[in-house]
C-alpha cells in the first residue's frame, strides 16, 4: 500500500523523487515502530494511541518540532489517501495534533549601536547613491516597513506635507505610516540628487531607483542594509527585516502601545506584534542580571553581606 501512495504522489500530484523519498521515508518508520515489516502493514489495524506513543518516542529522542510536524504530516497524507480508495474508513488520529514550534525572539540591533548607524548616516552628502542607500537604511528603521514594502513606494506615496508615506502591504492593504521631521529632510534630499542624476524620461515612478532610472531590486536593497550593517559592526543577522525587529522592540522599550505598534507595521492579528514583549521582558531581565545586587552577573554578588553569607540569588 506504501508503494501504491508512492506511485500516486509520483504520477497524480507530480512531487519531485526527493520529496516522494521522504514521504516514502517517513511512513516506513511509522511501520517499522509499530513493529511490522513494511510488507506486513496494516494500516486499518493502527489506532490513535500509537501514533501517540510513536510522536512521543520521538519528542524523547529529543527530534526538533519541525521535524516530528513533518512525520506526522506524512502519515496524515497517507491515511487521506487510504480513505479516498476505501481502504480505511476514518483517520485514526484522534485529538492528535501537531507539535507547537518554540517561538523565536525577534533578532533586533541595540540602541546604542543604531545609534552610531544613525550617527552617520544622516549626515548629509552631494551623492546621489549614498544618499538612497543610506535613506534605505533610515526609512527601514524610522518607519519598520517590510522590503517589498519599500521597493513598492512609489513617489506619490510621499507626502512632504502631510508627513507620511502610504505603503501598501501584504494583500495589498494600505496603511499610513508618519516620517518625522529629519526623516523627511533625508527623503527630500534624495529626491533632489535622484533627479538631478536621472533624466524624468529615463526614470519609472518609484521612490527607490537604480542610476539607471530603473526600480531598485530585492537584493540591491539587502545588499545595502547587510554592508551598512556590518560596516558599523553589527554581528549576527544583518537584513531589512533585523531593522524591522529594531524598529517594534525599540518604540515598546520606549513605552509605545502595542495596538499602535501593531497599526504601524501592518499586522493583521495583534498576536504576531506580541512576540516584541518577549524581547522587552529579556532586556528587563538583562538589567535585572547586571544591575541587581543579589544577581550572579552582578560582581558585588562575591562580596559578603553583613552577616557573613555569601550572597546568592537564591536567597531574595
Amino acid at each position: 500500500m506504501i508503494e501504491k501512495f508512492l506511485t500516486y504522489l509520483r504520477v497524480e500530484k507530480g512531487y519531485s523523487e526527493l520529496t516522494i523519498r521522504a514521504y516514502g521515508d517517513d511512513i516506513r518508520r511509522f511501520a517499522a515502530y509499530y513493529g511490522v515489516e513494511e510488507g506486513a502493514f496494516d494500516p486499518r489495524q493502527v489506532h490513535s494511541v500509537d501514533i501517540r506513543s510513536w510522536i512521543m518516542s520521538m519528542s524523547e529522542a529529543g527530534m526538533s518540532p519541525l521535524s516530528i510536524n513533518r512525520r506526522i504530516s506524512s502519515l496524515r497524507s497517507f491515511y487521506r489517501y487510504l480513505m479516498r480508495q476505501g481502504v480505511v474508513e476514518a483517520l485514526p488520529f484522534g485529538k492528535i495534533h501537531f507539535q507547537k514550534k518554540p517561538k523565536r525572539l525577534p533578532i533586533f540591533v541595540e540602541e546604542s549601536r543604531m545609534r552610531r548607524v544613525l550617527e552617520a548616516i544622516t549626515q548629509p552628502t552631494d551623492d546621489f547613491k549614498t544618499e538612497r542607500d543610506a535613506l534605505i537604511v533610515l526609512l527601514f528603521y524610522a518607519t519598520g516597513i517590510r522590503i517589498a514594502e519599500l521597493i513598492g513606494l512609489r513617489d506619490e506615496d510621499y507626502s512632504p506635507e502631510g508627513g507620511e508615506l502610504r505603503v501598501t502591504g501584504k494583500g495589498d492593504k494600505q496603511r499610513v505610516v508618519p516620517v518625522l521631521g529629519g526623516v523627511r529632510r533625508k527623503i527630500d534630499r534624495y529626491l533632489s540628487l535622484r533627479n538631478s542624476e536621472i533624466s524624468c524620461e529615463n526614470r519609472e515612478k518609484y521612490l527607490f531607483l537604480t542610476d539607471k532610472g530603473k526600480r531598485i531590486g530585492r537584493t540591491a536593497v539587502y545588499e545595502v542594509v547587510t554592508e551598512t550593517l556590518g560596516f558599523f559592526g553589527v554581528q549576527g543577522k544583518r537584513s531589512p527585516h533585523v531593522l524591522r525587529h529594531t524598529f517594534a522592540t525599540h518604540l515598546l522599550n520606549h513605552g509605545a502601545p502595542i495596538k499602535s505598534i501593531q497599526e504601524l507595521l501592518g499586522h493583521a492579528d495583534l498576536r504576531t506584534t506580541e512576540i516584541y514583549t518577549h524581547n522587552t521582558i529579556e532586556r528587563v531581565k538583562e538589567v535585572y542580571r547586571q544591575a541587581h545586587p543579589r544577581s550572579r552577573n552582578n560582581k558585588e554578588n562575591e562580596k559578603e553581606d553583613d552577616y557573613g553569607n555569601s550572597d546568592s540569588i537564591g536567597k531574595i
